[in-house]
């Protein structure tokens, strides 16, 4: 026996918990990439997990606490809780951005299809591969072959100047939303921070990924790497000869007018929208300037950056090492009649130790 999540939809809110249960069973496949969300489940709702990772002062795993060296509220609710020591094998989709100017990084990313497997699957995980730019697509469908993990990574390619970081994200969560229910779903982004053009917003995303109980770890690409790394073709030259074009008057038209118009009128020189602010509270947010911030924060994950291949690996290997570090605690709500986000508080009562966990999750309420 053990423990599945279960899921309770009523008048549009969730419940996530947890039931003793035979062997899980193999769901139906999701289709390629669904960007609706339309959960149909009806189940008891038991008990929540709250997966924490412990850190001391200087950032390393801190293990062997138990669950007395914790306190957890719910909705400002003191509960009792427990430790989860059942087996839960991980379903991961690894979604990398392969848009025009990660061409030269994409190299390094091919190599890490190993590490993946190696270091965050664990025994009986399996893993998804999805690349994006302005489309999203399945370069693996779940599988716990690591050849075919390798043979994945190495299909990477470079693609057009858009990345549809929200489109993947949301593929990521639909392809996870299937999976067993004893599985632990993890989604691994590896992009920039920024979004350019997706159809679903974060707001949508995040809401889905709470639902789904899917936690988000993300290795974002710096943009001063893609700057320096990449290398556009020179734009094409104009077919209008200077002396026929239309220009301010007095100024003659050269090579070097031409030169710089083509220069002031580039399509990056007018993309203003970094310049908004960008207010996330809860799940109520529509806009924000870093998506891979949001969900990690807001689903339990982690955000990590890197400069080197070898810094590259490195937070692959970190993510793997949080993850089978984690306390799984559980408890059952004293305050199960309350619909709607509940929000979990974790602390942790042994001195200079920082925790980290799910901010909450959603809840019908429970008849009297």
């Amino acid at each position: 026996m053990r423990y599945i999540t279960t899921r309770s939809v009523i008048a549009g809110t969730f419940a996530v918990g947890f039931l003793l249960a035979q062997e899980p069973k193999q769901e139906s496949k999701p289709p390629d990439q669904e960007l609706v969300l339309v959960p149909d489940i009806r189940e008891t709702f038991a008990f929540v997990i709250a997966p924490a990772s412990v850190q001391n002062g200087r950032g390393d795993i801190v293990n062997g606490l138990t669950p007395k060296d914790f306190e957890l509220f719910d909705n400002g609710k003191l509960q009792s809780i427990t430790e989860d020591v059942a087996s839960h094998p991980i379903s991961l989709v690894v979604a990398v951005q392969a848009s025009a100017n990660m061409d030269q990084l994409l190299r390094g990313i091919r190599k890490i299809g190993t590490l993946c497997n190696a270091l965050i699957l664990g025994e009986y995980g399996e893993m998804a591969v999805l690349s994006f730019d302005h489309r999203v697509q399945t370069l693996m469908d779940f599988t716990s072959d690591g050849d075919k993990v390798s043979d994945a990574f190495n299909k990477l390619k470079p693609g057009s100047s858009q990345s549809h970081l929200n489109d993947a994200a949301m593929a990521g969560v639909n392809k996870l939303r299937n999976r067993d229910k004893a599985r632990r779903r993890i989604l691994l982004v590896i992009s920039e921070s920024r979004d350019k053009g997706s159809i679903v917003g974060v707001r949508d995303v995040l809401t889905a990924a709470e639902f789904q109980n899917v936690v988000v770890y993300t290795v974002d690409v710096s943009h001063l790497l893609t700057s320096l790394t990449y290398h556009p073709d020179p734009p094409r030259p104009n077919g209008v000869p200077p002396e026929a074009r239309l220009l301010p008057g007095g100024t003659v038209g050269t090579l070097t007018t031409d030169a710089q118009g083509a220069i002031c009128c580039t399509p990056s020189m007018g993309d203003l929208s970094p310049i908004f602010p960008e207010i996330f509270t809860s799940v109520k947010g529509v806009f924000v300037s870093n998506p891979l911030e949001v969900y990690t924060k807001f689903t339990g994950g982690r955000e990590y950056s890197y400069m080197t291949q070898n810094g590259l690996e490195q937070a692959i290997s970190d993510i793997g090492q949080e993850i089978h570090s984690q306390y799984l605690l559980t408890y059952f709500p004293n305050n199960s009649d309350e619909g709607g986000y509940h929000q979990i508080e974790l602390r942790v009562l042994k001195p200079l130790l920082k925790v980290t966990t799910r901010p909450g999750y959603w809840a019908a309420a429970k008849p009297k």
